[in-house]
């Protein structure tokens, strides 16, 4: 892999310029990642070339806009293997995937007492659907904690999912503390008490080699802003039996089978689910990401970002000034590193960073009960992808110390 990250950096044009005068470090890759010229340049091809609706007309340019989208599910049903591509429901992404989930799979199993199990290290987008729907149905959610290093607490899990439990949703990988959660683990407990299975795979499907079959998962979302694809799209999958009970999410165009006056009937799955018009280019770039991240390997972005946690995350641990959030240890941890600086403000500590060409995430993350649990307002947060170096890392380190030294002189002189 390191042999390779010359030729991987030169695929990524935006990461050749300087940020308040020093070379762009771009760490905020669980917020969106940076895309490659294969992307793009499918983008453009699709928007110059083949340009028009899908699954309507039989003119030339509708039948390879419509070819080039269903080869884009197919990619992605290989990409994360699933059984089959009609597994493969295109979104917004995680959001509205988890969003479609809760809003018809949710509102038809969820009733009155029943139990909907999440994780206290939730995003919002995998917590207020879930919360919501609880209220609306008078049913009960349900909250796995954590171990003292930052890990799910499986011990809670088996004592949190009951036969009462008709939902479990829990993240592949927290977008705060880089926790990788056992989610086949998980699953196999949600089966045996009867309970469906979802999972967020945000944080997961860019990094890491996802076998949804594997898993066992019932749903599983993600979004291709997240694996180098272009923003508003993403993914659903969900096992056939589960989409074929699940009633479509919204209605119009596509989506049916036949329209009568007082009645109608819907298309097969996926389609069922994409009413209207469709990020079609959007699609076809995120299939595009797909065959990048595949010719690359998903074990070989694994193993770099590993080597990059491994180099890192011992050197801000030993830091006595640097408060690290999640597992210590790095073979428990994605590219997510939280920390904070001791009596900073973690958004001065963005600032501060940025001004040395350093790009980092602070704030809540979209996961305030989290953050309540932790007993913080907010972090920083740096994360790492594949075009991330070691030389990134020191980078950051050695922006840390200086944002040290400067706040630290600044209140010596206050004084």
């Amino acid at each position: 892999m390191d042999n390779k990250l010359t030729t991987i950096r030169a695929d990524f044009p935006i990461l050749n310029q300087d940020v308040n005068g020093e070379p762009l470090v771009y760490l905020d890759n669980a917020a969106t990642a940076q895309k490659p010229l294969e992307v793009t340049e499918a983008l453009i091809h699709f928007y110059e070339t083949d340009n028009a609706n899908v699954h309507r007309g039989v003119h030339t340019l509708a039948e390879r806009a419509t070819e080039q989208y269903e080869i884009a599910r197919g990619k992605l049903q290989k990409f994360i293997n699933a059984a089959e591509p009609a597994e493969v429901v295109f979104t917004k992404g995680t959001t509205d995937s988890l969003n479609l989930i809760a809003s018809t799979y949710g509102q038809q199993v969820i009733h009155e007492g029943d139990e909907i199990v999440i994780s206290i290290m939730e995003h919002h987008s995998n917590l207020i659907p879930w919360q919501q729907l609880a209220n609306q149905k008078h049913a009960t959610l349900k909250y796995i904690g954590l171990t003292e290093d930052g890990e799910l607490d499986m011990a809670d899990a088996e004592a949190k999912i009951t036969d009462k439990t008709k939902i479990v949703s829990v993240a592949h990988a927290s977008n705060v503390m880089g926790t990788i959660n056992p989610i086949k683990e998980l699953t196999e407990i949600a089966h045996r008490h009867g309970a469906t299975m979802v999972c967020d795979g945000a944080q997961a499907v860019p990094h890491t080699a996802v076998d949804v079959q594997d898993l066992d998962v019932d749903f599983y979302a993600f979004s291709g802003h997240k694996m180098m694809g272009p923003t508003g799209i993403g993914v659903l999958y969900g096992k056939r039996a589960f989409l074929e009970a699940t009633n479509p999410y919204q209605y119009g165009g596509e989506m049916i089978n036949f329209v009568h006056k007082f009645d109608s009937t819907w298309n097969e799955i996926p389609w069922k689910f994409e009413a209207g018009t469709q990020n079609i280019a959007g699609a076809i770039g995120l299939g595009a990401a797909a065959d990048y991240l595949s010719q690359i390997g998903m074990d070989n972005v694994a193993s770099h970002e590993q080597e990059l946690v491994d180099y890192l995350l011992p050197k801000l641990e030993a830091d006595e000034d640097v408060e690290v959030y999640g597992p210590a240890n790095p073979d428990k941890h994605t590219g997510v590193i939280a920390f904070n600086i001791k009596g900073l403000h973690p958004h001065d500590v963005a600032t501060a960073l940025d001004m040395e060409g350093i790009a980092v995430r602070a704030g809540h993350h979209c996961a305030q009960p989290l953050m309540d649990e932790l007993g913080l307002v907010a972090t920083a947060r740096a994360s790492f992808y594949l075009y991330n170096t070691k030389q990134d890392a020191d980078k950051l380190l050695a922006a840390i110390a200086e944002t040290k030294e400067f706040f630290s002189n600044g209140i010596v002189e206050a004084k």
